[in-house]
């Protein structure tokens, strides 16, 4: 399923980018299995999204929690409990 990840303020600047385009094979996939995912890829996104660091997340614009199911061709966005302009 091709998913649209977008990155804020600490998390991005850690990851050095602001969004990707990723491809997971894995349906009914939760937004927490999406973070572990792209953590598990190498060092630098294992750091910037720990699971034990707070971390939010939105799904098409909306404000959901970790174990809110994923559809196709969604936009989540990942970045921390309190963010600047």
């Amino acid at each position: 399923m091709k998913l649209t990840i977008r990155y804020f303020a600490g998390i991005r600047e850690h990851l050095g980018m602001t969004q990707e385009i990723v491809d997971i094979h894995a349906p009914g996939i939760t937004v927490e299995g999406i973070r572990e995912t792209l953590a598990s890829r190498d060092t630098r996104s294992a750091q910037a999204l720990q699971t034990h660091r707070p971390v939010r997340a939105a799904v098409n614009l909306e404000l959901v929690d970790g174990a809110f199911v994923v559809r196709e061709d969604s936009e989540i966005a990942f970045f921390p409990p309190v963010t600047g302009g």
